[in-house]
């Protein structure tokens, strides 16, 4: 049986007013791709979105350079954005955990239950199957954030 993946509003509302600095894992410099979208619009919105991308580590995507892996970073991150397939998000949640992320949230179609289930024994919260650019637009809406 899966698990239920309808979040409360007020859920995703909180995490997308709490969170400043966002990791998104599978960054790409391609204007076309779905996660240079997304991280030019979290940007807009002034967030700081850090790419993370092993094939790109070391150039600058939208004004941040890329980095290899989580652990990379060397600075704290509110929010892990994972743009990969389900198969690669255990170890990213795993970094996740180990850099001490408050939330893992996994884009649209991206769905690991077991690594959600083990970030939130480890005190994150887990969003999946969602996109922070539509639920912002979404929430904004409603008159919720």
């Amino acid at each position: 049986m899966t698990k239920d993946l309808r979040y409360p509003d007020a859920l995703i509302a909180d995490v997308l007013r709490s969170v400043k600095t966002i990791a998104l894992v599978g960054a790409s410099p391609k204007p076309d791709r779905p996660s240079h979208e997304v991280m030019k619009f979290l940007q807009a919105l002034n967030y700081r979105v850090i790419p993370v991308n092993p094939g790109l580590a070391g150039q600058i995507v939208l004004g941040e350079m890329a980095r290899e892996s989580l652990l990379a970073i060397g600075e704290p991150v509110d929010m892990v954005d994972i743009f990969r397939r389900p198969e690669a998000v255990a170890p990213i949640v795993d970094q996740a955990i180990a850099i001490k992320a408050k939330v893992v949230w996994m884009q649209l179609g991206v769905r690991d239950d077991a690594a959600a289930a083990k970030a939130q024994a480890a005190g994150l919260i887990v969003i999946m199957d969602r996109c922070p650019k539509i639920e912002t637009a979404r929430l904004t809406a409603a008159g919720l954030l």
